[in-house]
């Protein structure tokens, strides 16, 4: 049995990354960049106004000016400011030449064709060439996890085909004869299947192209058959259950008939401790725990930074540091404990009622997962804790 560091520094160490591939920029959230993204040109591109208002030279603004224009945006002004005038402009127009400030329509009043500053107190009001971005300049960087406010960065700077790594392919089994497909009515001694779906959509909610390989009975051959199919095809096969000391755990023994090498066989974590991670030159496996909790929390904890690594991400969780809002107690301690927890709105997390391993119903309403340390068996009402944000 390992501790978790060690367990995270084998499944992110010495990976291969997917192929690459150009798409189109719109359709790239939750895609992992393969390049580096530079600006084409400069940002703003010219002097244009923040405001709405009247585009003017400073000395002129304790005199009465006269209007020559009105400047849209969008559209090139025509004039240039010469002393005693001024031109009405919209907000994001390009700044007539000469002109040096822009003073609010609200500070001024017209008549006339005949503008005149009543409050003299006013800024600049001018976004100009450059200040937010020079042409050349890195705006996103190679391995970054594109969200929609990247999106946009890249619209901006007309990277309309960015370079992205290829999304994993994985392949989700879950192990068992007790098992049927949550759309069938379980006889008695029979549950319906919850590992496969969760684990399917913890893997798409990260963007990989993952296939449900169904349920797979507790014999042999069948399932070292499943298991050789889902590696010609995928990167990633992830199974749950069968890999415990039981009569009909087969997995481990298959693998090594298949000389897919075991660098991962348990880990000082709780629940979870029973996870396999295997590897074949660039072929993986993940096989996690049975429970439904144990491999929802084994799949954020390893699985998730394992794939993200793969697609070129260096994923990192989010730890926060918060008081817990009620006295916790656990029984075992001589395990890394990761508890389903809530945070609330008063900025404390409160750990959810959690009967086990096999409570799926625990993670219901969690946002969080409270990390209890090795050998702590309780943690009293305020006191500070690590919360992992999933």
């Amino acid at each position: 049995m390992i501790t978790l560091e060690e367990a995270f520094t084998i499944v992110t160490s010495d990976l291969p990354r997917t192929g690459i591939e150009v798409i189109d920029f719109r359709m790239a959230t939750g895609r992992v960049l393969a390049e580096d993204i530079f600006s084409d040109m400069d940002m703003p591109p010219f002097d244009k106004s923040a405001v709405d208002g009247y585009a003017c030279r400073r000395s002129d603004i304790g005199s009465t000016m006269r209007l020559l224009e009105v400047i849209a945006a969008g559209k090139l002004p025509t004039r240039r400011i010469e002393p005693g005038t001024c031109s009405k402009i919209m907000t994001g127009a390009m700044l007539p030449e000469n002109a040096d400030c822009v003073v609010m329509v609200e500070q001024t009043s017209e008549n006339d064709s005949m503008v005149t500053v009543t409050d003299q107190k006013t800024k600049n009001n001018i976004a100009y060439c450059a200040e937010d971005l020079k042409k050349g300049a890195l705006v996103i960087s190679e391995e970054t996890l594109l969200q929609p406010q990247h999106i946009a960065v890249l619209a901006s700077v007309g990277a309309v085909k960015p370079k992205v790594f290829k999304k994993v392919k994985i392949c989700v089994f879950s192990t068992g004869d007790e098992l049927v497909e949550p759309d069938e009515v379980p006889e008695t001694s029979k549950i319906r299947n919850s590992n496969g779906s969760q684990l399917v959509s913890q893997a798409v909610r990260m963007g990989a192209e993952v296939e449900y390989g169904g349920i797979v009975p507790d014999n042999e051959d069948i399932t070292r058959e499943k298991l050789v199919e889902a590696f010609q095809i995928h990167d990633v096969i992830i199974l749950s259950g069968g890999i415990s000391m039981g009569d009909f755990d087969y997995i481990p023994k298959i693998l090594n008939e298949l000389q897919v090498n075991t660098l991962i066989r348990s880990i000082a974590v709780q629940p979870g401790k029973p996870t396999v991670f295997a590897r074949s030159g660039n072929k993986f496996v993940f096989a996690l725990p049975g429970n439904p909790v144990s491999s929802f929390n084994i799949f954020e904890i390893l699985a998730k930074p394992f794939i993200y690594r793969l697609m070129g991400h260096h994923w990192q969780p989010l730890i926060l540091r918060l008081p817990i809002s009620e006295t916790f107690i656990r029984k075992g301690t001589a395990r890394l404990g990761f508890v389903p927890a809530t945070i609330k709105p008063d900025g404390s997390v409160k750990a959810l009622i959690y009967n086990g391993s096999a409570h799926i119903n625990a993670l219901v309403t969690a946002n969080a997962l409270i990390s209890i340390p090795l050998g702590i068996a309780s943690v009293t009402k305020g006191e500070l804790v690590d919360v992992r944000l999933i």
